[in-house]
C-alpha cells in the first residue's frame, strides 16, 4: 500500500531525483549538454527533440534543484549539476555495457568477470539472433580480412563459410596462421575441404595443432585484436563473437594461448 508518507519520501529523496531524471529521456542529455557549455532554450529543444514548453518546464525544475543557473538568455550547469550529470552519464554507460554482455555472459571465460568494468566497455559484442543468425560470423570475417597473423584456440568460427575462404586466401597471401583444436580436427579439414585443406597443410605459414583439453570458447589473437567466439555445439552455430584491443584482454588471451600451445602437438604425427 502506498501512503502519503511513502510518496513524500520517494519524491523527496535521492531515489526520487534519480527517478525524476530517468522518467523522461531528454532530461539527462539536457543536463549533460549544459555541463559542456552554456546553451539557449532553443538549442536544448533542437538537441533533445522535445518541445519548447517541455524544455521550459525542465529548466525550471533543474533551477529549483540548483543544478543549473541562468546566464543571460542561456543556461549553464552549476557544480552540483555537473556532479549529478557526470554520475548519471557514467551510470548509463555502465548499464549499456551490462546490457550488451548479459546475453553472452554464460558463454564467456571466468576471467572476463575479473576485468574492470572500464575494460568491459571496450568489448565489441556481436550476437546472433533470429533475423541475423550469421552476424557473429560476418563480424569475424571482417576482422580476419584485416589481420597479418592468426593464432586461434578452438577455431570453429574460422572454419565456417565464408571465413574459411578468407583464411585460405590469407594463407596464400603470406599471413601466418596457427590453429589449435581438439584431437582429429584435421578430419574436418580433410573431409569438408579435402583439396584446399591438403594444400594448406603443405604451407610453411599454416600450422594445425591439437590439444586434448581446450576451453569451451574460442580464443583468437588477430594481430593486436582479441576475439572470443561462443560456439554452441548442439546447434553447430556461433552464438556470439566478442572482440577488443584492450591491453588487459590481450594480455590474458596471450597467456591462455601460450599455455595451450606449450602442450599442443602437430597433427602430422597422427596422419
Amino acid at each position: 500500500m502506498v501512503t502519503d508518507s511513502t510518496v513524500h519520501w520517494y519524491t523527496d529523496s535521492p531515489i526520487g531525483d534519480i527517478a525524476y531524471l530517468t522518467r523522461s529521456e531528454h532530461r539527462i542529455p539536457a543536463l549533460v549538454a549544459l555541463t559542456e557549455r552554456p546553451r539557449s532554450r532553443s538549442e536544448l529543444c533542437e538537441l533533445t527533440g522535445v518541445s519548447s514548453s517541455t524544455i521550459r518546464r525542465t529548466l525550471t525544475e533543474f533551477e529549483d534543484r540548483r543544478w543549473i543557473r541562468k546566464d543571460g538568455y542561456e543556461y549553464v550547469a552549476t557544480r552540483l549539476g555537473e556532479a549529478i550529470a557526470s554520475e548519471m552519464d557514467g551510470l548509463i554507460d555502465r548499464v549499456e555495457t551490462e546490457r550488451k554482455l548479459r546475453n553472452v555472459w554464460h558463454w564467456l571465460p571466468d576471467a572476463v568477470s575479473e576485468f574492470p568494468i572500464e575494460t568491459w566497455a571496450e568489448l565489441n559484442v556481436t550476437v546472433a539472433d533470429s533475423n541475423a543468425p550469421y552476424r557473429p560470423v560476418t563480424r569475424f570475417e571482417s576482422l580476419l580480412q584485416k589481420t597479418t597473423t592468426v593464432r586461434y584456440l578452438r577455431p570453429e568460427v574460422a572454419l565456417m563459410e565464408p571465413c574459411f575462404d578468407v583464411l585460405y586466401r590469407q594463407v596464400h597471401d603470406g599471413v601466418d596462421v596457427t590453429l589449435i583444436d581438439r584431437p582429429n580436427c584435421h578430419t574436418y579439414f580433410l573431409s569438408t575441404y579435402p583439396e584446399r585443406s591438403s594444400e594448406l597443410l603443405q604451407q610453411d605459414n599454416f600450422t594445425v595443432l591439437e590439444h586434448d583439453e581446450l576451453p569451451p570458447y574460442g580464443t583468437g589473437l588477430l594481430d593486436e585484436r582479441v576475439t572470443i567466439s561462443c560456439y554452441e555445439q548442439e546447434s553447430g552455430t556461433v552464438q556470439a563473437v566478442i572482440d577488443t584491443d584492450a591491453p588487459p584482454v590481450r594480455g590474458w588471451a596471450q597467456s591462455v594461448y601460450e599455455n595451450y600451445l606449450s602442450d599442443a602437438r602437430p597433427i602430422e604425427s597422427r596422419l
